[in-house]
């Protein structure tokens, strides 16, 4: 891949709907490819049950706001948008979907979804602090130029996720109050930051 346009049909090849990721999600969740033999594929197995849950709810329940839709419907020109991830990540399932809601009405978007651990060459590319941190989220116009990166949470549960680690809470304590957090933040945060990303 020796230019833009090139990695940009690279990704479009590979890369997956997201109606094809639930759908893969939703399969492993019920029914796991592989036998679990270890704790850890045990927690990843239960993991992904509990986004789909998520993620069920949010494309249920979510309506996006006026400003995101009029933002969105301001893109005339195609864009690809790449998002990096894994079925078990629980940040993923808090922000996707909305995403997609907030999407649906403009078919100028496309998202093409990655799984990280299947392409690390890729994520390589969009390290957050030297980590593969997901989801990752690029944009893209046609020609392959990056339009913007988002990723991998919004900015007040960076921060807050930020102030427990120093506070000495334990990631399973810290995740319990971020995932509390994005249940009564409900997107908004999200919408918020995306309005102003896209009016760059």
């Amino acid at each position: 891949m020796n230019n833009k346009i090139d990695f940009l049909k690279h990704i479009q090849k590979t890369g997956i709907s997201f109606e094809q990721f639930n759908k893969e999600a939703n399969a492993r969740a019920i029914d796991p490819i592989e036998p679990i033999e270890d704790e850890f594929k045990q927690k990843l197995h239960d993991f992904t049950k509990l986004n789909q849950r998520r993620t069920s709810r949010i494309l249920k329940s979510y309506k996006a706001s006026d400003e995101i839709i009029e933002t969105v419907s301001k893109i005339t020109q195609k864009q690809t948008w790449l998002i990096i991830t894994e079925d078990w990540c629980g940040d993923s399932a808090q922000n996707i979907p909305y995403l997609l809601k907030m999407t649906e009405s403009n078919p100028n978007i496309e998202f093409k979804i990655i799984y990280r651990d299947a392409h690390l060459d890729i994520i390589d590319k969009y390290l957050t602090n030297g980590g593969r941190a997901i989801p990752k989220i690029i944009g893209f116009d046609e020609e392959g130029s990056e339009l913007f990166q988002w990723g991998p949470r919004p900015e007040v549960a960076k921060q807050l996720v930020k102030e427990l680690k120093e506070s000495g809470f334990t990631k399973e304590e810290f995740n319990k109050k971020l995932h509390l957090w994005y249940g009564k933040d409900r997107g908004k945060t999200l919408e918020a930051e995306f309005v102003e990303l896209l009016k760059r």
